[in-house]
């Protein structure tokens, strides 16, 4: 097995309600709850977080072969939402991911850009078989290091 990321996401979370320290290879940044389901809104939400992954890797991948081919395409917005309901009993889940080209974009280069969005990578994942494995680790991982930068 081979991990995607050479250093995992780190998330810690301390006594401030819903507050997470989140680390990445290049840094911290905070995620939290709407206030209205008792965070701060101090930062992204996991549902947000979520979608943004999928917004910034379609938009990624677009800006890559419009660049490899040399199509003058300055910019491209891709909005991402989601919804659910229970069918038969089973949560399902589904993503609205609109993609918005600049005008100058034509009707064969978007057909084909709107072919690769949906081949980027977060694309395949997410329609792709997951599984996810929780384990819970010894003591001697966790670390004051970890205590005080949930408290901060």
């Amino acid at each position: 097995m081979q991990y995607k990321m050479e250093k995992p996401v780190r998330g810690t979370i301390g006594e401030v309600k819903y507050r997470c320290v989140m680390e990445w290879r290049n840094g911290t940044f905070i995620a939290d709850e709407p206030v209205k389901s008792g965070g701060q809104d101090s930062g992204p939400d996991p549902f947000t977080l979520f979608l943004s992954s999928l917004a910034s890797c379609t938009l990624a991948t677009l800006r890559m072969y419009i660049d490899r081919k040399g199509w003058d395409i300055p910019s491209i917005t891709v909005n991402c939402n989601m919804w659910q309901r229970i069918s038969d009993g089973n949560l399902m889940s589904f993503i609205d991911r609109d993609v918005y080209f600049h005008p100058d974009a034509d009707a064969e280069q978007k057909e084909r850009l709107l072919q690769i969005a949906k081949a980027c990578p977060i694309s395949k994942m997410l329609e792709s078989t997951m599984v996810i494995r929780t384990e819970i680790n010894g003591a001697d991982a966790y670390s004051d290091e970890m205590i005080a930068r949930a408290e901060n």
